[in-house]
C-alpha cells in the first residue's frame, strides 16, 4: 500500500510493475509512477500520470492507453512503470475526478492531461460577519480591570 494525497492521504494499492499486471474490471483511481533514483532511493516513486476509470480493464491499461508513450518516455523504459490503484469506497465518477483533481494538484504529474491548483480565492465565498465567526469568548466573561 502507497499513501498518495496530502494529509493522511488516499490509500493506494500497489505499486506493482505496469507491464505484468493485469487490470481488473472495477471502478478506481490510478497513478501511473516510475522510480526516479532506484539505486539512491529503492523506496521513493515519482507520478507520473493520475487518472481514473469506470472500468480498469476497457481503459487500455497497461500499453494501449492513449497517454502510455508518455509514460515510457519519463520512466526510459516501459519495464519501470509502476501503477496504484484506489477503489473509492462508495464513490461515483464525480467522486473519482475530484479525487483525481485534488492529486494532480498535489504531484503536478507531467503525463497528466490538464493541471489544476490549490489555490483558494476569497471572492468564491466572499467575506462575512455571523456570531459565529468572532471570537470564542468576549471580554464580559472576565472581571473588570483584568482584561
Amino acid at each position: 500500500m502507497i499513501r498518495l494525497g496530502s494529509l493522511a492521504g488516499y490509500p493506494f494499492e500497489g505499486p506493482r510493475v505496469l507491464g505484468g499486471w493485469t487490470p481488473p474490471s472495477t471502478a478506481a483511481v490510478y497513478a501511473i509512477l516510475y522510480r526516479a533514483d532506484p539505486d539512491g532511493k529503492p523506496h521513493d516513486y515519482a507520478v507520473i500520470d493520475i487518472d481514473h476509470a469506470d472500468d480498469l480493464s476497457g481503459s487500455g491499461l497497461p500499453f494501449r492507453h492513449e497517454r502510455s508513450r508518455c509514460w515510457e518516455r519519463r520512466a526510459g523504459d516501459r519495464w519501470k512503470l509502476h501503477i496504484c490503484t484506489y477503489e473509492v469506497p462508495g464513490g461515483t465518477a464525480a467522486h473519482r475526478e475530484q479525487i483525481v483533481r485534488e492529486l494532480i494538484a498535489v504531484y503536478k504529474p507531467g503525463c497528466a492531461p490538464e493541471q489544476y491548483d490549490q489555490a483558494w480565492d476569497e471572492d468564491w465565498i466572499q467575506t462575512y460577519r455571523a456570531p459565529t465567526t468572532g471570537p470564542l469568548t468576549t471580554n464580559r466573561d472576565r472581571p473588570e480591570g483584568t482584561g
